[in-house]
């Protein structure tokens, strides 16, 4: 099995984060993912693009640090690196988060 990469707190890099953060279906789902404790693709039913466009845009997200995964079978599990975001870059999260869709 693959086993996913997730870069430490240490070495998150705001360029990335950035660069995961500039798509609104990626802000789209980080939004989701502040909602709730971990989320499926199966679950982001309300966003509707392919499978493969979403598990995409989920690996863009935890490739730059700002979303986990937990595989358990062949269910992945993802969930947002709040607290890893919060020491790495203050206040950044909360801003985004705080931002309205209709400004993204």
């Amino acid at each position: 099995m693959n086993i996913p990469n997730h870069p430490e707190t240490a070495r998150l890099q705001l360029t990335k984060v950035l660069h995961a953060l500039s798509d609104p279906l990626r802000l789209e789902l980080v939004k989701q993912l502040a909602e709730t404790t971990e989320k499926t693709c199966s679950t982001c039913a309300d966003v509707r693009v392919a499978k493969s466009t979403l598990s995409h845009h989920f690996k863009v997200l935890r490739e730059a640090g700002v979303a986990q995964v937990r595989i358990d079978g062949k269910h992945r599990y993802y969930s947002l690196r709040k607290d890893d975001l919060q020491e790495a870059f203050p206040g950044l999260l909360e801003a985004i988060l705080q931002t309205e869709p209709d400004r993204w």
